[in-house]
């Protein structure tokens, strides 16, 4: 039997719901800026869906973008304005940054209260203690979908997390260790070992985000596991994942489409980011 699709799309349109019927209840509007360096065309996607889902929602949205020879004392400058403006209650910086530029310092400047991707060093250590109220968005868009499957329990289940990416891979195993789930990371050097079959084969749920098209192949899923794919790759065209999605899709119990599963839940959790901020400093002020 054939597995059943998690829809990230309607996921993402009940969250915008209760997203809109939080923000009616705030003092104000929030405001949103995204700071882009450059001109990278997957930054300019996920700027579009931004914007779009601000808009949407009726959020305050800008786009304050530095040209690519920007330097990164430049780029410190603006996230210390926008730290210091009151009116500014979530700051992101797009990803990728020039090589020049060391994105752990930039996502260390941003003032945690603001930092609505939870990529500040102070917001990862929340994750550990598992009291955080702002999630990395794909990590947070991942358990989202674990979420909505009825009747799953997490507790003692076999979690295979296959990339180990400060945004995704590590973020999600402090999220899924918090569940209690049995969490092992999978990274370059299980795949060098040539290890990789073997962890997907014992893996309950399974969540990828490598980047690399086929990387995980179906008949390497286990009968019945939960396949979250995050990976977004164009090949001849046509946009695809890291599992190999028609022959896994015959083994698994549920799994994510690509596109159409992770993606959409991420800008939704960026909002939802965004309101959670503006919740606390509305009541810190």
């Amino acid at each position: 039997m054939a597995a059943k699709l998690l829809d990230g799309k309607t996921l993402a349109i009940k969250m915008k719901e209760g997203i809109k019927k939080d923000l009616a209840l705030l003092k104000r509007v929030p405001s949103l800026v995204s700071i882009q360096l450059g001109d990278d065309p997957a930054s300019v996607s996920y700027i579009n869906s931004q914007k779009k889902a601000a808009e949407n929602l009726g959020i305050n949205y800008r786009l304050e973008k530095l040209d690519s020879g920007a330097s990164q004392d430049e780029l410190i400058k603006v996230i210390d304005r926008l730290n210091n403006d009151a009116s500014v209650n979530g700051i992101i910086a797009q990803m990728p940054l020039p090589k020049k530029v060391d994105a752990r310092a930039i996502a260390a400047r941003i003032d945690p209260s603001k930092d609505i991707e939870a990529m500040n060093p102070k917001n990862m250590g929340e994750l550990v203690f598992g009291g955080a109220r702002i999630l990395p968005c794909t990590a947070g868009a991942c358990m989202e979908l674990l979420n909505s499957i009825e009747g799953l329990d997490l507790y003692g289940k076999q979690a295979v997390i296959i990339g180990h990416s400060e945004i995704v891979g590590k973020p999600l195993a402090l999220l899924l260790l918090n569940k209690f789930a049995t969490t092992t990371v999978c990274h370059i050097a299980t795949g060098e070992r040539g290890c990789l079959p073997e962890f997907v084969q014992k893996a309950e749920i399974l969540i990828v985000a490598v980047g690399k098209p086929g990387i995980v192949k179906g008949e390497w899923i286990k009968q019945g596991a939960v396949v979250i794919d995050v990976g977004i790759n164009r090949v001849n065209g046509k946009l695809v994942g890291d599992v190999e999605f028609d022959q896994a899709k015959e083994r698994a119990s549920y799994i994510t489409p690509v596109p159409g599963g992770v993606g959409p839940l991420t800008t939704a959790m960026l909002m939802k980011n965004l309101l959670e901020a503006a919740k606390m400093q509305e009541k810190e002020s």
